[in-house]
């Protein structure tokens, strides 16, 4: 009884988190997708699927410990729905990783951690 009541409370608590930092109706996309000269982090998702709410403030914590050495972009696909069409998704979320010259170099579908992605930044030179 204690584990559903603890898990209730972690799902309300991820369920107010401050979704600003992503790119929804608030937050404009950055000009070109993936941004020129940087490791680009994209992750596509909705603000109110779980796993997206659950690398919510992962996401967001990436992007202040990176910033200016790799670009982290979430988009939300509800708000930004031919974005899904050009980067071909078929789950939310999916994160697509692009190296400093543009290329994709990975795509995951569902959660990531951000052990996981910090070892992709690493292995592409980026280091915090």
């Amino acid at each position: 009884m204690r584990k559903v009541a603890l898990l209730l409370v972690i799902v309300l608590n991820l369920a107010l988190v401050n979704s600003s930092a992503l790119a929804g109706e608030g937050k404009p996309l950055p000009e070109k997708l993936p941004v020129p000269g940087m490791v680009t982090l994209i992750d596509l998702g909705a603000a109110t699927c779980i796993p997206c709410k659950m690398m919510a403030p992962i996401l967001s914590q990436l992007e202040k410990e990176y910033e200016g050495k790799a670009a982290v972009v979430f988009i939300d696909v509800r708000y930004h729905n031919k974005m899904a069409q050009k980067y071909r998704i078929r789950a939310i979320p999916t994160q697509i990783l692009y190296d400093k010259n543009g290329n994709e170099v990975g795509r995951h579908e569902g959660f990531l951690s951000k052990e996981a992605i910090e070892s992709a930044f690493e292995k592409l030179g980026v280091k915090k």
